[in-house]
């Protein structure tokens, strides 16, 4: 049998001991299991970029993979911890929105709420769930536990869904209004304008909240040594960078700034 895949994305960070206590409560459980970071540095509480990072992974790993997602400010109060089973994967997270893409992008087979204590550590800290309940419960289910001895079924439609970034057009398609989501390592702004609405035959210009026009071209070297330039990334949304620089800093731009791209005429 193939070793159990389970994915980590959390807003943790790598400088605590958290993600390996984490760890080391899923390889106590199930010693056969392969663990993956997708990553810990979603900012700090940040739900929808968290919700959003996921959408665009998840679809990357091998079908019956387990995701623990943590982005839980809500942490120690009555907000459930829920366990979404679909086609492809199982998500654990807090209903708190993480999971909203998922609901949207995918189809729900079981819909749990976690309650189940004997597949809980027997102490449970009240800001950390993440070792204490969604690493238990993955380890349990990736050692062959179904989905439904956890917790009760429950209505996918009480749980918490967030407004996710939009791309929006009010000129039938002559601008489209976004906002930036994420800013990776490099300093590369990642929006929320989807770049399959974009004929790349057409000219396009990308303007940010501070002012700067950048045109959308194809791939960095498009453009001459630290020149700004927009286009469209991996995850199929529009991206901001500088060749060889950082956006981010660059422009002074942050996650949730606004951006629109139009139309060069």
């Amino acid at each position: 049998m193939p070793r159990p895949v389970i994915i980590l994305m959390t807003d943790f960070g790598l400088t605590d001991t958290y993600v390996g206590q984490m760890k080391g409560v899923i390889l106590s459980l199930a010693p056969s299991a392969l663990i993956i970071d997708l990553t810990h540095s979603v900012t700090p509480q940040n739900i929808v970029q968290g919700a959003f990072l996921l959408s665009k992974s998840a679809g990357f790993f091998p079908e019956g993979s387990i995701f623990i997602s943590v982005v839980d400010p809500g942490v120690g109060t009555a907000r459930k911890a829920i366990a979404l089973e679909t086609e492809h994967a199982i998500f654990l997270a807090p209903d708190n929105g993480l999971l909203t893409a998922i609901f949207q992008l995918q189809k729900i087979k079981h819909c749990i709420h976690i309650t189940e204590s004997r597949y809980m550590l027997p102490v449970q800290s009240s800001t950390f769930h993440g070792r204490d309940i969604f690493s238990p419960v993955a380890a349990h289910l990736a050692s062959g536990v179904p989905i439904q001895d956890i917790g009760r079924e429950i209505n996918c439609d009480t749980c918490k869904k967030i407004p996710m970034p939009t791309c929006q057009t009010s000129d039938h398609g002559k601008s489209w209004e976004g906002s930036i989501i994420y800013t990776d390592n490099f300093g590369n702004l990642i929006t929320s304008l989807e770049a399959e609405q974009f004929d790349q035959q057409e000219q396009w210009i990308v303007t940010t909240e501070t002012g700067m026009k950048i045109p959308l071209l194809v791939t960095y070297s498009d453009v001459a040594n630290q020149q700004p330039l927009a286009y469209s990334g991996s995850a199929g949304m529009i991206e901001i960078a500088v060749r060889n620089g950082n956006a981010a800093e660059t422009f002074g731009l942050q996650n949730g700034d606004r951006v629109t791209i139009s139309r060069s005429f």
